[in-house]
């Protein structure tokens, strides 16, 4: 029920905020917005001046004569705004038969239809903006002060790959780390698909090593505990009622230094070392505030004791902060590398390098990341709502028949002939990009059930 109340949210908003940008652009270069719709397929209730708040279907030769019906559909899978005289997602095509109107679209000049076509795009970019502009200026940037590595246990995805406990990570397919924040987006997103040549301090000398991308772990989980930083330490975060940890004297925030005699830094280290002793009393060495101690617990049969485990950092985090206008040059930075990391994902996929099912999230995907970025913070949906925003503006420009930049191109070329293509040759296009897309986003679902 989480998953389908966030991705609600979230695909409402991104829908809503385009539609709105082509709403607005029609009305304010004098067409007319006969339906401004979320999602697709039947009407399930809405509102207009004429028949007011109603259930169901309107009458199929219902005539707003310039009002807008505002509705909710069916499928919450996007939105539309149908603009007078338009061949768009309704396939609508009655107005061919009659004499252009002044209100329609097809009666416009090219440049306040490419106005109208371009609005949606450019509400997204502004919403992605107005985000990335508030989290710089009110929040700024995390940095985490580390390129060394505080453990890597024998038989992991890290010690496979190569690294060792100790190692300070300098450089990334020559691009240069200084800290954790860039050391993670070189290796899962701008190198993605490719090989890893790390160039690295070990034991005082320079050396550097080979990483095999099938080294590399794919999952969200797998990626935070692939390579942890100095300065992280396993933390209990919550203790199970009646349990024996609880028994034994466990408390909330108290941090791991220590399970059956062994140093523990990670919760996956934790968890081994409880698993391994089911039935046992072990040894756990706690820090709690500024005192150390160390209590018994004996694990179940399953091998637990009651415990749900995270992390904390208590190296150095500083949030570097910046001004008005600062914020604004950092937000469209932020945009322009985001662009630059989204086609070059779309380039990988068309060379083999990553798989498509890999590059793209479809609903299930979307409507994970959405509850797990909500249930972190407020900040971290706006983060994510922004990133979708962006990609949602990006795919949608693209010259790809239904979509924003499918339009484009057709008005464009319309404008340059100064002739109108055939209504029948539009409506063919349009339904041989929609079955594309449909394909398209049943293959992406597909991969995402396969990966839940």
């Amino acid at each position: 029920m989480d998953y389908i109340i966030y991705f609600a949210i979230t695909i409402g908003i991104l829908v809503f905020i385009h539609e709105f940008g082509h709403f607005a652009a029609a009305k304010l270069t004098g067409m007319r917005a006969d339906v401004f719709a979320i999602g697709f397929g039947k009407r399930l209730f809405g509102w207009n001046k004429i028949t007011g708040f109603t259930f169901g279907n309107l009458d199929k030769d219902w005539d707003g004569e310039g009002h807008t019906d505002y509705r909710l559909c069916l499928l919450p899978l996007g939105g539309y705004v149908k603009i007078a005289g338009m061949v768009d997602e309704s396939f609508d095509t009655e107005f061919a038969n009659k004499e252009p109107q002044p209100y329609e679209f097809r009666s416009k000049s090219a440049w306040k239809k490419m106005i109208v076509i371009s609005a949606g795009v450019l509400m997204n970019l502004l919403l992605t903006f107005a985000i990335f502009w508030g989290a710089n200026f009110f929040k700024g940037k995390q940095v985490t002060n580390t390129t060394t590595l505080a453990y890597v246990a024998q038989d992991t995805a890290a010690d496979s790959a190569g690294f060792k406990t100790g190692d300070k990570i300098l450089s990334i397919n020559g691009n240069k780390t200084s800290n954790w924040e860039e050391l993670r987006t070189e290796i899962f997103i701008t190198s993605l698909g490719e090989n890893l040549k790390v160039k690295l301090k070990r034991n005082g000398n320079i050396e550097t090593i080979t990483v095999p991308r099938n080294k590399i772990p794919e999952t969200e989980i797998e990626q935070v505990l692939f390579l942890v930083p100095e300065g992280i330490h396993a933390a209990v975060g919550e203790v199970v009622k009646n349990s024996p940890a609880e028994k034994a004297g466990v408390k909330e925030g108290d941090i791991l230094l220590a399970v059956d005699n062994q140093k523990v830094l990670t919760s996956s280290q934790v968890i081994k070392l409880i698993s391994s002793n089911p039935e046992n009393k072990i040894p756990i060495e706690l820090l709690r505030g500024k005192d150390t101690l160390t209590v018994e617990a004996k694990p179940s049969e399953d091998g637990k004791i009651g415990i749900a485990i995270g992390h904390i950092f208590d190296g150095e985090i500083r949030y570097k902060t910046f001004g008005f206008f600062e914020s604004m040059y950092y937000a469209s930075a932020d945009i322009a590398n985001m662009t630059e990391l989204t086609f070059s994902m779309i380039g990988k996929v068309f060379s083999g390098k990553v798989e498509l099912g890999k590059a793209f999230a479809g609903p299930v995907k979307i409507a994970q990341i959405a509850t797990k970025s909500a249930e972190s913070g407020f900040s971290s949906f706006l983060f994510f709502l922004a990133l979708l925003s962006l990609s949602l503006a990006l795919i949608n420009i693209m010259p790809f028949p239904v979509l924003d930049g499918g339009h484009l191109v057709i008005i464009i070329i319309e404008g340059i002939t100064k002739r109108e293509i055939p209504v029948k040759v539009k409506i063919a296009i349009q339904n041989a990009g929609f079955v594309l897309l449909l394909l398209l986003m049943a293959f992406i679902i597909y991969n995402d059930i396969l990966n839940i």
